[in-house]
């Protein structure tokens, strides 16, 4: 059955399917939420919940980063965000929670056009490497020929190469593109690249060597790349496809196995139960976690899409605070609306549904059962 619909004489489109647009079912078996794993392994690192922070500077701080890993997760920090580009960014972060709607845009792009400062990389790593937990940071695709050796020499556990959309097959006439395959393979750190929202560029992602692949286009709560661009990735969809192209890389490979981490889309915990239901391995969170107290964005949320030089796709969003990040990740919850006790909600799911761990869980069945709050 074609999944086509046509929009006109002219234009077929595939439908596609949003996490609120789908829901998981209960199965025959239940099971005790104590008996249930929700830990996974990417690489030599075990991690005892499926959860990355996103690397954006109203999430992750040095300080924050750390907190994660001594939680179970692993902080990503933005290595071209403000930790990187001032000695001392309390000031900007005072400055930015204060600045007027119609001026926010602006001055962030003044604020952000700082140079990143190799020495304030090492540093940081070097920071959240003493804490002894896991040590993740995030270049762009743009940035990272530039960066790269620096992140590595500071002693990254995981890089992540991070784009609204990164390809393996950049085209360019004006620079050398970053070689994906080439960098990945005489690196000699784990790679998490992405986004990527089919199954023909995750494929091709994975087929460079990397550790995960990043699945998402702009749909964060402070992302405008919809209004903007006019390109939207359905999030259900999206992981669903790139789970596909998952199991037919490790066909193709000989059975070597990429993860699947869902990015963007992912607010509450009813979001990271289908993230992973439909083929997720981790998802990595933004404003689910810029809702925490010691997030360093104080209740407001942007992204590095919000300040860009040229055409901004994103914008500073009020996300509130809901509690602390033990609160959020592990409760207990003090609310029924999804923003505390996420791995809590994970493991719940997972014993009515029977199932023990997350990579059994992404077998559960589902269905498109479209939802409206109002």
């Amino acid at each position: 059955m074609s999944n086509e619909i046509e929009i006109g004489r002219g234009k077929r489109a595939r439908r596609a399917y949003s996490f609120d647009d789908v829901a998981v079912v209960p199965s025959r078996r239940t099971r005790d939420p104590e008996d249930v794993s929700v830990s996974w392994q990417i690489d030599a690192f075990h991690v005892d919940m499926p959860v990355l922070a996103a690397p954006m500077d109203s999430v992750m701080s040095p300080a924050t980063a750390i907190e994660l890993g001594r939680l179970g997760g692993i902080g990503v920090l933005d290595l071209e965000g403000l930790w990187t580009r001032y000695d001392d960014p309390a000031p900007l972060y005072d400055e930015i929670v204060e600045l007027p709607a119609e001026r926010a845009t602006a001055r962030m792009q003044e604020i952000y056009s700082e140079p990143v400062k190799p020495e304030l990389v090492r540093d940081r790593l070097g920071e959240i490497r003493a804490a002894g937990v896991t040590v993740a940071g995030s270049l762009s695709p743009q940035r990272t020929q530039e960066h790269w050796r620096t992140v590595v020499e500071a002693g990254v556990d995981l890089f992540v190469i991070r784009g609204t959309t990164v390809s393996a097959e950049h085209v360019s006439s004006q620079a050398e593109p970053l070689n994906l395959k080439r960098f990945i393979y005489e690196l000699d750190v784990p790679v998490i690249v992405g986004g990527a929202a089919t199954y023909t560029a995750a494929l091709h992602l994975m087929r460079t060597g990397a550790a995960g692949v990043l699945v998402g286009f702009g749909g964060g709560a402070a992302h405008t790349t919809r209004r903007s661009l006019g390109i939207h990735a359905p999030m259900a969809s999206a992981v669903a496809d790139v789970a596909a192209a998952r199991r037919d890389y490790m066909d193709e490979s000989g059975g070597r196995y990429v993860h699947v981490i869902a990015d963007g889309g992912v607010g509450r915990s009813g979001d990271l139960v289908k993230a992973v239901a439909c083929g997720a391995d981790a998802v990595m969170l933004g404003a689910a976690l810029a809702r925490a107290s010691e997030a360093p964005g104080r209740g407001w949320h942007w992204g590095s899409e919000a300040h860009h030089p040229e055409l901004p796709r994103g914008e500073r969003v009020r996300v509130g605070t809901v509690g602390t990040l033990a609160e959020i990740l592990h409760g207990p919850s003090r609310t029924a609306d999804g923003t505390l006790n996420l791995i809590g909600a994970l493991r719940r799911t997972m014993a009515t549904t029977g199932y023990s761990d997350v990579k059994e869980f992404q077998r559960v069945e589902v269905v498109v059962s479209p939802y409206s709050p109002y």
